[in-house]
């Protein structure tokens, strides 16, 4: 991309453990030459960062998180955006959308955009947003106020619970995205389906920038009556589905020898341990809370088993393809997971790992067979990095994007 072209890229939070694909995917759109800056709607709360998080040099500005913290700002803001000249749009676009969902998150959205579009730099051509919900909120209002184009990624939560009627008018209209771009097959079906113009909205995995990750081990064959070491990545989180998988390992086997150890942090915490607790496995699980990259590589080096058993939560959330997956099978470990959104878009049951029901009765069942068959997860585990390395590269994906996003910015 040229200078005179740069980008705003809009996100929830920077950085965030929980959103390295987001990482991965900016270091390498600057190493293909764009220029941005990155606007995040709230100040990061993780303590630990990714190394990816240090390789990038954008700018990162802060809009302000709570508008109650900052009226000054706020305040010249929007002295500055009503005299925009999509201002008066913008505003009536709002009030409509206030209309039918009157809620504090959607207030903050239009303040954000306020700052958001008094502060832009002159020079900017395009916003890029990454989740369909609040930051395509804020950026789509931004946008109007200020006559540019502007275009999302999309992921999974923001995908199945954002009201249809609000989709719609992203996905459509004069003030729709220019184009959206989102991780899965099962995903972008979905907004197809919704949007005014099916043909702007693109598939875009987010694949796997292999040059970040080491070799797999070379795994010595488990025996079937060795001790089998489980391990899981994930938030805890109800569409996660650990609670189904703690009363799994609550039915296993007596004769088996198992650990479980799960990385990530989340709402769940307190429940899942006194589940745990009442279920009597406590003293296999060890629980890690949030780390850091290399912190899960080498705990994935050292595991036989990486478990996801992800589920529809009682909202709508779900998953969409969780990068966890391509990176257990970087690293050669066997996967159990189960068929829910875009799961299967990567994992064939059977040939790449294990798609189970999430029932509790079921995970046990999977989790037996790996236990009993451990020759079974060596085949399935190089087949599932044969299978990243031939269809789920990060360069495909990163090039189709930036050519979407140079076009943005040069008004095609």
């Amino acid at each position: 991309m040229s200078s005179a072209s740069p980008l705003a890229v809009l996100v929830k939070g920077w950085p965030r453990l929980s959103e390295t694909f987001i990482a991965q995917e900016l270091v390498a759109l600057e190493a293909a030459g764009h220029r941005f800056d990155i606007w995040s709607l709230r100040f990061p709360t993780d303590k630990k960062r990714h190394p990816l998080h240090d390789r990038l040099q954008a700018k990162v500005r802060y809009l302000p998180e709570y508008l109650y913290l900052e009226p000054g700002r706020l305040d010249r803001a929007r002295d500055v955006a009503r005299d925009l000249p999509g201002y008066a749009e913008a505003y009536d676009i709002w009030r409509r959308d206030l209309a039918r969902d009157p809620s504090h998150n959607r207030i903050r959205r239009f303040g954000q955009a306020c700052v958001l579009a008094a502060e832009l730099p002159p020079e900017t051509r395009g916003i890029y947003a990454h989740f369909l919900h609040t930051p395509s909120s804020v950026g789509r209002y931004a946008a109007i106020m200020r006559g540019l184009p502007w275009s999302f990624s999309a992921h999974a939560k923001d995908i199945w619970t954002s009201p249809e009627w609000e989709l719609r008018e992203k996905l459509g209209g004069s003030f729709g995205a220019t184009f959206g771009a989102t991780c899965t097959a099962f995903g972008a079906a979905h907004l197809r389906g919704l949007a005014a113009d099916p043909d702007g909205i693109d598939l875009v995995y987010h694949g796997l920038d292999l040059a970040r990750f080491p070799s797999p081990p070379d795994r010595a064959l488990r025996r079937s009556g060795d001790p089998l070491r489980l391990m899981s990545v994930g938030r805890l989180v109800e569409k996660k589905g650990f609670d189904r998988l703690i009363a799994a390992l609550a039915l296993l086997p007596a004769g088996l020898d198992w650990t479980w150890e799960h990385i990530g942090g989340g709402d769940l915490s307190d429940a899942l341990s006194d589940q745990a607790r009442r279920a009597g496995v406590a003293d296999r699980i060890i629980w890690r809370g949030a780390c850091d990259q290399p912190e899960v590589i080498a705990a994935m080096r050292r595991a036989d088993l990486f478990v996801l058993p992800s589920r529809v939560a009682e909202d709508g959330d779900r998953d969409g393809l969780p990068n966890v997956l391509m990176e257990a099978a970087s690293q050669k470990l066997a996967i159990l997971s189960t068929a829910v959104s875009a799961i299967p878009e990567f994992i064939t049951s059977g040939t790449h790992g294990v798609l189970s029901r999430d029932t509790p009765e079921a995970l046990c069942e999977a989790i037996t067979f790996f236990a009993d068959n451990p020759h079974k997860g060596v085949e399935m585990a190089e087949a599932a990095l044969a299978r990243l390395k031939s269809d789920f590269g990060m360069d495909p994906g990163i090039a189709q994007l930036s050519a979407r996003l140079t076009r943005l910015c040069n008004g095609g």
